[in-house]
């Protein structure tokens, strides 16, 4: 069954483009080791009536938005293998040094999983 890492992380809207530029470069390297897609979204209808807010329930601050990303596999365990792939890729390390990136990586809300419904 097929599997999907999720992703919900506040960036503020003036590092958008450069966000934009990172996540790019970094879903060619998760498609190079083999995810299947990779996507990066961000928030354009978050205030919604009668259902919890995506930045209220992130924390998002004055001046931030909310990205959502997903990035599809075949399975755990070729998510797995793919991922300690992408992890020991050199260009991902130059992207994450510290205090290079246009977000902040302690405030991602992140976690995997198994696909249920596929229509």
């Amino acid at each position: 069954m097929a599997y999907v890492d999720g992703f919900v992380i506040p960036v503020a809207k003036k590092n958008l483009e450069s966000y934009r530029r990172m996540s790019r470069k970094a879903g060619k390297i998760w498609r190079e080791h083999g995810a299947l897609d990779y996507k990066e979204c961000v928030g354009e209808d978050l205030k919604i009536k009668g259902v919890a807010s995506f930045p209220r329930a992130i924390g998002a601050k004055r001046g931030e938005t909310v990205v959502f990303s997903w990035i599809l596999y075949r399975s755990r365990q070729q998510r797995d293998k793919v991922n300690a792939k992408v992890m020991k890729d050199p260009r991902i390390a130059k992207m994450m040094a510290a205090g290079k990136e246009p977000f902040d990586p302690r405030r991602m809300l992140y976690a995997g999983f198994q696909v249920i419904v596929d229509v």
